[in-house]
């Protein structure tokens, strides 16, 4: 089905064009993409094993810490199989239910994500702030609940998604200028009113990433205040190295997640390539470097893998 002569209102077929203007490089940006999805899968599952294995690693931080690692094996999971498939088979060809099911994924996933990463501010606020009261604060009926609300905040308010576009005529072409399905990059293809659609994707998100991130820095501002107050320099550098490692992860999620997300609507004077590459880093990036500093920056963990590995080999 070519898109020169594709005349449909909804095609039963997309073609995803790849990153704009660097599809002859396509192969050669495959190898990053390769090393960095297999590196995301084989940290992720490591962390896992690790955290499941090792009883002391079975509190609050850690098990959101898990939460966190299974969004990023199923976010990584859908997307970059076709990524990766596009890149050296030249396999454009995208089903419409397909796309709109990765679309689905991709969006509440990373709200999903998004949320586990408020819960982890939300323990460090707690065992900074209220050391004494972190365990019954945090009991695991708090935990499960922290996660069945997250996975269900990400799951209802995006499920409405795929059928606002699934209704919607595709009358100019079925060409996406993506590597893979996006709500933005798909209402841009329709010929019909699309505002409420819009405003819609909008107010989810900034009831989703947007206020997660300024509870963030609400838990940030107390955390700091409760840090300075202590009265030894010593005492407020060894709390706050606690935190190290979940502001680094803060960083990695939300640089390029609003990057994307400011480009796509306000940002139309950057280059197509840029913000696609961009929006592929998105995926791979945060679910790589996740465990990665967990496992750098966290002593306990590092234990653990040094114990895992032992156990293995005995």
């Amino acid at each position: 089905m070519l898109a020169s002569n594709w005349t449909g209102l909804q095609p039963a077929i997309f073609l995803l064009l790849g990153i704009p203007g660097l599809e002859t490089f396509h192969i050669w940006i495959s190898i990053p993409f390769c090393l960095v999805y297999l590196m995301s899968l084989m940290a992720n599952v490591a962390l896992l094993l690790i955290i499941k294995t090792d009883p002391k690693l079975h509190e609050p931080m850690y098990l959101f810490l898990c939460m966190l690692s299974v969004t990023d094996l199923m976010l990584t999971s859908s997307t970059l199989p076709k990524i990766l498939s596009l890149f050296w088979f030249n396999d454009r060809e995208i089903y419409f239910e397909t796309c709109l099911t990765q679309m689905y994924l991709i969006h509440s996933l990373s709200t999903m994500e998004s949320g586990f990463i408020l819960a982890m501010a939300f323990d460090r606020y707690v065992a900074i702030c209220h050391p004494l009261r972190h365990s019954t604060i945090l009991t695991p009926a708090v935990i499960l609940g922290f996660g069945l609300a997250t996975v269900s905040r990400g799951a209802v308010l995006l499920s409405p998604h795929p059928f606002l576009l699934r209704w919607l005529s595709y009358c100019r072409t079925n060409v996406i200028s993506h590597t893979y399905c996006e709500f933005m990059a798909l209402i841009k293809l329709a010929c019909a009113e699309t505002k409420i659609r819009r405003t819609y994707s909008l107010i989810v998100a900034f009831l989703t990433g947007d206020l997660d991130f300024i509870l963030i820095i609400c838990s940030y501002v107390l955390i700091l205040l409760t840090v300075f107050s202590l009265p030894s320099k010593a005492a407020r550098l060894k709390t706050l190295s606690t935190c190290v490692s979940h502001v680094w992860v803060i960083l990695v999620f939300y640089t390029p997640a609003f990057f994307s997300f400011l480009t796509h609507r306000f940002g139309h004077h950057i280059a197509p390539r840029i913000h696609i590459f961009v929006a592929n880093i998105y995926l791979l990036i945060p679910p790589m470097m996740n465990p990665i500093i967990y496992g750098v920056k966290t002593k306990r963990i590092r234990e653990g893998l040094f114990k895992f590995l032992t156990m293995k080999c005995v």
